[in-house]
């Protein structure tokens, strides 16, 4: 085997599949464990989605993830709990190749979510990122190969998002609209009811949008079926449940199976 033969520039699974018009389903770790977010990555999800906005993942625990996943399939993203540079200069540096940025509702929101993941003069990320380099030891040199494959996914989840979702999608360098449809029906008024017509027809319009300016368009799904509707639909982005539904799934499916029903909440304690 001739070794100096130079292998091809590494890209992204997630942004090569996507381009291909494909789907990809990321499953969320919700959890400050390593061990359960590196079976998954293994376990044929397309990315992880690393919950640091709604769940107790330190950034410590972030880096350890990523570590931890080298060589298995599924890439490792993460949701930001704020859309602001530093929150993402974090991640980044610690070596995730995708961001979500929640309440992303205006163009100036979604620019600078773009900016946060592109270095100078592309963007405005700072230089720091040995820890990223060392788990992308890229040929071609580490700040190229974050330009090339960072991915950028803006959450829509309020109603001023989806009145300026041309504006937003328009933006450059964002790849992916995500609807966040809980969070959405709030805003809307319907207080959590993802299945209200407000809603679908909200979704409709991110879905419509994205489609009209090029970016792929994405939203949760948690069971197979979903995920099959979402796909129709034309969403392929698509966050699915956390290893703590998987777990809690498995439990009621084995206590059902022996007759037993899970205790009331807050029996044996407090609530």
């Amino acid at each position: 085997m001739n070794s100096d033969v130079p292998s091809p520039p590494f890209e992204n699974p997630v942004k090569r599949t996507l381009a291909a018009g494909k789907p990809v389903i990321g499953v969320t770790i919700s959890l400050n464990h390593v061990e359960a977010a590196a079976q998954l990555a293994g376990a044929g999800f397309d990315f992880l989605w690393i919950e640091m906005e709604h769940a107790p993942v330190s950034l410590e625990t972030l880096r350890n993830i990523v570590l931890a996943t080298r060589g298995l399939p599924a890439v490792p993203f993460a949701r930001v709990p704020v859309n602001a540079l530093w929150t993402a200069k974090r991640v980044l540096d610690a070596g995730v190749l995708g961001v979500m940025f929640p309440f992303t509702s205006t163009p100036e929101l979604a620019r600078q979510a773009a900016a946060a993941c592109r270095y100078p003069p592309l963007g405005r990320r700072g230089s720091g990122a040995r820890q990223a380099t060392f788990r992308w030891p890229a040929s071609e040199g580490y700040y190229d190969f974050a330009d090339r494959n960072v991915m950028v996914v803006a959450i829509i989840e309020e109603a001023g998002a989806v009145e300026q979702i041309d504006e937003i999608a328009a933006v450059p360098d964002i790849d992916v609209l995500f609807i966040g449809p809980s969070d959405l029906a709030f805003s809307l008024g319907v207080r959590g009811d993802m299945k209200h017509p407000r809603v679908q027809e909200a979704m409709s319009r991110v879905l419509a949008a994205a489609t009209r300016h090029g970016k792929v368009a994405g939203r949760l799904a948690l069971t197979a079926d979903d995920i099959r509707d979402a796909i129709a639909q034309g969403y392929r982005f698509i966050q699915t449940a956390s290893e703590l539904d998987f777990m809690a799934d498995g439990v009621r499916r084995l206590l059902a199976g022996l007759g037993h029903t899970a205790p009331e909440r807050g029996a044996g304690g407090t609530y």
